[in-house]
């Protein structure tokens, strides 16, 4: 039986209307890039973990606002768990941002290699394995109303 995994994910947006998001390397699969985010933990809303996974994998404390959306999803745990994973989704617009990785776990430190920022046109032409897979359809209905 799987484990339950409640996540916060993060849609992080610089100015240009590119997306963070981190290289995944693990000796029993493909490379793979995802947004910064990670597990909820015991007692801690999905805003809560939100605010902390940003903090520590991207070195910006701030509010996450609101959930803008949600999906479920099965798969093997970089710890080697069977999970279903019940994601939520937050959006995060910046300027710009200097990623500082400072807070990062040991496995963080060893699986998330790297990390860069993509605009929709590069992630529909990205070779490697994205998740999720529907991204650039996210980000277009995550999209502000006041935006250009």
């Amino acid at each position: 039986m799987r484990q339950p995994r409640p996540a916060a994910r993060i849609l992080l947006v610089d100015a240009a209307g590119r997306v963070l998001l981190f290289r995944f390397t693990a000796p029993d699969r493909a490379p793979f890039w995802c947004t910064p985010g990670g597990a909820v933990d015991p007692g801690e809303s999905y805003a809560d973990a939100a605010r902390r996974e940003l903090r520590e994998e991207v070195g910006l404390d701030r509010d996450c606002g609101p959930e803008v959306a949600q999906r479920t999803a099965e798969f093997l745990s970089l710890e080697g768990v069977e999970v279903a994973a019940d994601e939520r989704y937050f959006r995060v617009q910046v300027d710009a941002l200097a990623v500082d990785t400072a807070g990062h776990t040991p496995l963080e430190r060893r699986v998330m290699t790297s990390w860069r920022w993509f605009t929709p046109a590069e992630l529909a032409a990205h070779r490697e394995q994205v998740f999720p897979e529907n991204l650039v359809a996210l980000l277009a209905a995550t999209e502000p109303a006041d935006a250009e």
